[in-house]
């Protein structure tokens, strides 16, 4: 694998959360804190396009959410969730 130094050293485009509504539809928002509106609403897009009608606790969830995560390094954007509860260790069993 090679490591693009220059993406690193790039600052963010811009900032975005996902925030989980609750389990009445719709589920999510995307917040933006600053960067391009057009950017950010074309990645807002894509994000609620993968989440709609998925709570939290869906098994897509999880794969849809590592493909949010990846669009947004992609784009170089900086990423919070808000699942309105705390995060579970995603790295034991």
């Amino acid at each position: 694998m090679s490591i693009q130094p220059t993406a690193e050293q790039a600052p963010p485009r811009g900032h975005v959360r996902v925030v989980y509504l609750g389990p009445v539809a719709p589920h999510w928002r995307v917040d933006s804190d600053f960067g391009d509106r057009g950017l950010i609403e074309e990645f807002r897009q894509r994000a609620l396009a993968r989440l709609l009608l998925l709570p939290p606790h869906d098994p897509q969830f999880r794969r849809n959410r590592e493909r949010i995560i990846r669009d947004a390094e992609r784009e170089n954007l900086l990423l919070d969730w808000d699942l309105g509860e705390p995060e579970e260790d995603s790295s034991g069993s």
